[in-house]
This record gives C-alpha cells, sequence and structure tokens, in this order.
C-alpha cells in the first residue's frame, strides 16, 4: 500500500504494533481520566446519539470505546494494528472490535450515526482527504464526526526547528510518520470532504506543557500536575492556538 498511502505506511503500522504490544488497557482507562481527556469528552458527546451505531477509528486499546460504551453510546472500534486488539480483546471480550483500514471502512453507504477519529489521521503521508472520504462515504444524514488533530503549537515549532537544524525529517523519522495541521488547513480538509463544521476549538493547552519538561509533569502516564493544569487553563482563554495541543473539530454529514 506503499503507492497510494505513502512510504511511511506500513513501517508506521508497525510501529504502532510495537507501541500498542508493550502498553495496558488499565494505563489507558486511568489516562483518559485525566481532566484534559474529559474536558473534551464532555465537550463532544452532547453532539452524538445513543441511538446510532458510531465507529471509533483507529481505536488503539480502545479505552475510548470502552468509556463511550460505559456511557451509554453504541460505539464499535477499529484499528489496522492487530496487537491492539488483541490486547483489548482480552480486557473486555464483550467489545465490538473490527480489524481494518480507515481508508477502506468494514460499513456501507449511510449506515452509522457517528465516527469518532482522536489523533489517528496525521499519520499517512498523502494527508488525510482519503479518509475523510470514507468517512463521509458511511456517515448517513446528519451523522457526526468528531476529529482530533495535532496542532502545530510552539513546542513543536521548536522541535521541528531543531530538527531540521539537525538535518532530520521534520516532525517525522525514518519510520513513524506523524505531521501536524494548522486551523486552515484542517478546516479545508474537513470542509472538502463536504462536511459542515459545526465546532472548532483548541484543547489540551495542560499537555502542550507537559511537553516542556517535568515541572508540569505528573507521576502517571503522559499525566499533567495541577501546575499544568491550572495554566492550561488560562492559556486557553488567552492563548488558545500559539498553546494548543489538539485540535477538536465537530461536523455534520449534510
Amino acid at each position: 500500500m506503499t503507492d497510494q498511502n505513502g512510504n511511511r505506511y506500513d513501517s508506521t503500522r508497525q510501529a504502532w504494533e510495537e507501541i500498542w504490544d508493550g502498553a495496558s488497557v488499565e494505563v489507558e482507562l486511568k489516562a483518559i481520566q485525566y481532566r484534559r481527556s474529559l474536558q473534551t469528552i464532555a465537550a463532544y458527546t452532547p453532539y452524538l446519539s445513543k441511538d446510532d451505531v458510531i465507529l471509533e477509528a483507529g481505536s488503539g486499546l480502545s479505552a475510548a470505546v470502552l468509556t463511550l460504551r460505559r456511557m451509554g453510546y453504541n460505539v464499535v472500534g477499529l484499528d489496522y494494528a492487530i496487537n491492539a486488539l488483541k490486547i483489548a480483546r482480552r480486557y473486555d471480550a464483550t467489545q465490538p472490535l473490527l480489524a481494518g483500514d480507515v481508508h477502506a471502512l468494514p460499513f456501507a453507504e449511510n449506515s452509522l450515526g457517528g465516527y469518532l477519529s482522536f489523533g489517528v489521521l496525521e499519520h499517512f503521508e498523502q494527508g488525510m482527504a482519503p479518509a475523510l472520504a470514507e468517512a463521509f462515504r458511511i456517515l448517513k444524514s446528519g451523522g457526526i464526526m468528531v476529529l482530533t488533530i495535532p496542532y502545530p503549537n510552539v513546542v513543536n515549532r521548536l522541535v521541528a526547528w531543531r530538527r531540521k537544524r539537525q538535518g532530520a525529517n521534520v516532525l517525522t523519522d525514518d519510520n513513524f510518520y506523524e505531521s501536524t495541521y494548522d486551523r486552515d488547513a484542517l478546516m479545508n480538509n474537513v470542509c472538502s470532504a463536504g462536511f459542515d463544521v459545526l465546532r472548532a476549538e483548541p484543547t489540551s493547552h495542560a499537555y502542550t506543557l507537559w511537553g516542556l519538561g517535568g515541572i508540569f509533569r505528573g507521576p502517571g502516564y503522559y499525566e499533567t500536575n495541577a501546575l499544568a493544569d491550572a495554566l492550561g487553563d488560562i492559556l486557553r482563554v488567552v492563548l488558545p492556538w500559539p498553546f494548543n495541543f489538539s485540535t477538536m473539530v465537530i461536523a455534520r454529514k449534510p
């Protein structure tokens, strides 16, 4: 699939297999209860219906699937990292999980009520347009898409500058592809796919601070401390975009 999906498609997929192979559902479930995660969940769940099937495309260890199902949402997980699905199934065999690619979803046209994608579509060299086209295809009219994508914030720009000076690929390494999208590029992609944007906002400012070092880090897995959370709340108001870690887009299929 390298011609269509980019030279790093297979190596990025293998990297995810290795990442998830050393991860824990319990740890992921704890992380999804961090303050920044709960704020994001509270922002998008009012747009979702509990009467429709919702797909999380790129579900990983399925912490979001488990959390949202416990909240009463009918969420199905899909991932191309088989190890992640196996680990998630060992934790809870009742989860509806599928192996698949976000570029070729195993659902009929106009069949689902929701599509969730949290930090996934930035990992494809060909861009997000093909995956967004698939999301549009499988959603029924009025269906909701929730998308989070990393933003080129001040920390990203510092890392990119340092890598460029070192002669390395900016924001990527030789095997694992990852990019960022500014607000205009993200909106252009979503609207070009046919969606109507309902909400677009910067999120997880505390996690941007986490990237600056130990003074902002808690003891847990990617955990921010009280200082980062408090400053993150301030930055969300006074400097929402420079310190934006992830842009959340909520969009509807007409």
